[in-house]
This record gives structure tokens, sequence and C-alpha cells, in this order.
């Protein structure tokens, strides 16, 4: 019982830091930071205020949940595939130390969040 009850608690901790993790992971990166021009990645694509961009693939399933959350809120949104217009690619790995991660969101005042949660998204919306 004992062992058990050890083994419950270590697995909470365990939880609680992955989640701890995935937060940090999905919060919004100002990129300026990074030592980016995103004023010229948002004139580039034309974003202003609450308009967003989703880099995503076909085949990830991240961006296939995150797409259906957005639809499910009536959350409108531009998406690039980054396998098809590959100029795109380059910029979605600086932004995550030099991974292509998706989904990857680009926000009218140069945020960006990596593969958010729709309530992550609508937190951001409503702070612009």
């Amino acid at each position: 019982v004992v062992s058990l009850v050890a083994l419950l608690h270590l697995l909470q901790q365990e939880i609680i830091t992955y989640m701890r993790m995935r937060r940090r992971r999905c919060l919004s990166k100002p990129l300026l930071d990074e030592g980016f021009q995103m004023s010229t990645e948002v004139q580039a694509l034309g974003l202003t205020g609450q308009e967003f961009v989703m880099f995503s693939t076909d085949w990830c399933g991240y961006c296939k949940r995150l797409k259906s959350q957005l639809d499910e809120n009536g959350i409108t949104f531009r998406e690039i595939n980054v396998e098809q217009e590959m100029n795109y690619a380059s910029f979605v790995e600086k932004v995550n130390g030099g991974n292509r991660v998706v989904p990857t969101l680009l926000f009218s005042d140069g945020a960006a969040l990596t593969n958010p949660s729709v309530i992550a998204v609508k937190e951001k919306l409503a702070a612009l």
C-alpha cells in the first residue's frame, strides 16, 4: 500500500512537471527578443488587429486538432503550409530555436505561440 501511494505521488509530480513545461512552451514569445525584424514578417503577411497566421503541415495532428478547435470557436485565421511554401519553413525554425515545430502562430503584434491551446489563442487575441 505504501509503495502504491508513493508511486501515485511520483506520477502526480511528473504530470505537474510536464504541464508546467508544456505551458512554458505555449507562452507568447515576442520575436523581437530573438533579433528578428518581425515588423517585416508581419507587414509582408499584412497582419493587422486580431489577425494571425498558423504555420502548419498536412500531416501534423496537433495542427489538425487546433484548426478544428479554432473553427468550433468561430476564430478565423490564415494558414500557411511550410512544406508547400518553403520560404516560411526557415521562419518557423528561427522562431523555435532551429526546430520546425508546428503549429506556430504569428500575430499582428509580432508575437508567436508554438503549439498553443485554443484557450491560449483566445487569451492572446483578447490582449491584442
